[in-house]
């Protein structure tokens, strides 16, 4: 009886070890999903894509993108001079391009940062697919 009563105390100290490291020695699991960032993010909700035309109506495309033959850059063709990552254009909104009339718009948006990812968003849902300068290279 004392027997048993022994291993009955020690049989957690040395089984569950073995068996929680055993099952840690399975098939590896597969990696999380990759994070979306800001942009991807807010190009999955209407109505973000949305507020984002609404801050381009009122902050852009009143002032200079709307122009026809204008020096402003055409934003939803494929030819960027200034940037064209989410965080280029990130900079590009927030803190402008010297020497032209891009002013920064720092977060004076009603609701800041997410305002700027949000314009950024409209801008992307709207483009063309782009070849990227691999793709042109190869044909």
């Amino acid at each position: 009886m004392q027997a048993q009563s022994r291993f009955r105390r020690w049989l957690p100290v040395t089984v569950l070890p073995l068996l929680f490291g055993l099952v840690g020695c399975g098939e590896p699991q597969s990696e999380s999903p990759q994070e979306l960032t800001a942009v991807e993010y807010y190009q999955l909700d209407p109505t973000a894509v949305a507020r984002g035309e609404a801050i381009y109506a009122g902050s852009c495309a009143n002032f200079c993108h709307a122009v026809e033959d204008d020096e402003a850059a055409n934003l939803f063709d494929c030819e960027w001079v200034h940037g064209s990552s989410d965080e280029e254009l990130h900079g590009i909104i927030t803190e402008g391009i010297a020497n032209t009339r891009m002013v920064g718009f720092g977060s004076n948006f009603p609701d800041g940062d997410n305002d700027v990812w949000r314009l950024i968003a409209f801008i992307r849902q709207n483009q063309p697919q782009c070849a990227t300068q691999a793709d042109s290279e190869t044909q």
